[in-house]
């Protein structure tokens, strides 16, 4: 696909304008750590609610929805529609608890509930799972991506993003990574609601003129959101989705550092919930387009799903409109990218660095957390030029999430409800459960040809994270169990009383309370399955 003289200029002009406001939104937030990590702890629900959108949406997000609307059609849209129940677990179950305890990162949470063992090694899952989930598979993914726009080599495509991100993640810290990616939020709609308006648009032309047309020229189901069998059946997703979602959404510092850098704790509460409501989009503007794409174009496709997206660009939008839809197409890589980058940085300097050396300066702490971006960014750019081994990139992703997140899940869940929960369980409980999911990660992923658990034995990846999740919580009971419990007034400033006391904590303050807000997220969503179930 060659891109014509304007459209070079609106991906050129973006590149440097989105770089120049980072570096400009950058200014004197060096000056501490709280600044740099933290963006000063003076972020509002609004900016909170895009900056977590735009780094949850990548590249990978964008050519794997389309792909698999295409493939499998509306279900793959539930990891899309779950998110929303897991960001009301965020803003009312767990922000409260980070944003009083004032911490940095996660990590230094879970030692305030369990103790220094269960943050070191988190710590380091958390490094892990940036590193190699959240960055290195994502260059790769928009490598390839732009490889199909212009005649680039792979290698180049990700170092000219890579220097781009990096540059502004580097010098500005959050503050400039939210700026940014609030910016490319807006971006990201805009350029995926233009493609399935002309997607829709082409339908009409083509003799789609209802719904009950598009269902009898789709394959069976595509244009359901329920399935009762295969792997993405319902039951597989509603044991599997909480497991990954309690990670992704709750507990994984590349997300959740936005929400520490809130200016109140209803800031805190609100983001969240407001990024949820942003999440119902996507089932329209990102899966629905893979089934456009099976309608208009399947004997192009067939052959290659993972060219969706590509397909539909230049087959349906306009010279100008298609530079900014790539435009949008590269905010979701710098975001997703930047705010890993920011989250590594953050860990590096606040878990490992201060706590060695707790008498580091803030400035100190600062180029640390600099250094460990610029680092970070060369490994993933390693790893992501072996991305062509990974064998379908968006089934792949989620099964590395899907061995990475089952015991911090458990440790978080059963640490936020279970006084009874201790240190030694939770030390323990990390790292079997990050055993297990290297010996499944090993014995299941495709780069490894075995496919022994997926194959062999019929347990998809979604039931493989619940499996593994029950196995984690019974090492986590059975050890606090065995051990003396913890000192009841320090669990008290890091646990519930009881589940009930997430609503029932204090009394509704009107329309714009957290808890108000939850039920109408609740109410939509139930309408959306409802209508299109």
């Amino acid at each position: 696909m060659q891109l014509d003289w304007l459209d070079g200029t609106i991906i050129i002009a973006y590149l440097a304008g989105i770089t120049l406001t980072g570096l400009l939104s950058s200014r004197r937030q060096t000056e501490t750590s709280t600044r740099y990590f933290l963006a000063g702890r003076a972020l509002g629900w609004p900016t909170i609610g895009l900056a977590l959108f735009a780094t949850n949406i990548s590249t990978v997000h964008l050519i794997g929805l389309a792909s698999s609307g295409f493939s499998d059609g509306l279900v793959i849209g539930n990891f899309e529609w779950l998110a929303p129940f897991l960001l009301i677990v965020l803003g009312l179950v767990f922000a409260p608890f980070y944003f009083r305890s004032r911490v940095s990162t996660l990590p230094e949470y879970l030692e305030g509930r369990y103790g220094p063992g269960a943050r070191t090694f988190l710590a380091f899952m958390a490094v892990v799972g940036a590193l190699f989930i959240h960055i290195g598979v994502t260059l790769y993914a928009g490598a390839v991506m732009f490889q199909s726009f212009v005649e680039l080599h792979i290698v180049w495509s990700i170092l000219i993003v890579s220097v781009l991100t990096i540059l502004y993640t580097a010098l500005g810290g959050l503050r400039a990574v939210v700026i940014t990616e609030s910016i490319q939020a807006v971006l990201l709609i805009a350029g995926a609601v233009a493609i399935t308006a002309f997607g829709l648009a082409a339908l009409g032309g083509a003799g789609f003129g209802s719904l009950d047309d598009i269902r009898a020229a789709a394959r069976p189901g595509q244009v359901s959101m329920i399935r009762t069998d295969g792997e993405f059946a319902w039951w597989i997703m509603l044991l599997g989705y909480p497991v990954i979602g309690v990670w992704y959404w709750c507990s994984d510092q590349t997300i959740v550092q936005r929400v520490l850098g809130a200016r109140s704790e209803r800031d805190a509460q609100l983001g969240p919930l407001f990024a949820g409501f942003i999440k119902i989009l996507p089932v329209f503007i990102m899966v629905f387009p893979g089934v456009i794409g099976y309608l208009l174009f399947k004997d192009i496709l067939a052959e290659n799903p993972d060219a969706t997206l590509v397909v539909l660009i230049q087959k349906l939008l306009p010279s100008g409109l298609r530079g900014l839809v790539i435009a949008g197409l590269l905010a979701a890589l710098m975001s997703t990218v930047a705010g890993a980058l920011n989250s590594t940085a953050t860990l590096v300097s606040i878990d490992i660095v201060k706590r060695l050396r707790p008498d580091t300066p803030d400035k100190a702490l600062v180029r640390i957390g600099q250094a460990t971006a610029v680092i970070v960014m060369l490994c993933a750019m390693a790893w992501s030029t072996q991305g062509g081994h990974f064998g379908g990139i968006f089934k792949g992703i989620n099964q590395m999430i899907s061995v990475l997140a089952p015991p911090i899940s458990t440790v978080f869940v059963l640490g936020i409800f279970w006084r009874r929960g201790t240190a030694g369980a939770a030390l323990a409980t990390l790292i079997a459960g990050f055993v297990l999911g290297a010996v499944v990660f090993v014995l299941d992923f495709p780069a490894f040809g075995l496919r022994l658990l997926t194959e062999g034995l019929g347990i998809p990846f979604m039931l493989q994270a619940f499996l593994l999740f029950a196995a984690t919580s019974v090492i986590f009971v059975v050890t606090s169990l065995a051990s003396p419990p913890p000192d009841p007034s320090r669990v008290a400033r890091y646990c519930w009383k009881s589940p009930l006391a997430v609503i029932a904590e204090k009394p509704l303050e009107g329309m714009g309370d957290p808890r108000v807000i939850a039920a109408l997220l609740v109410a939509a969503m139930v309408a959306c399955y409802v209508i299109f179930a």
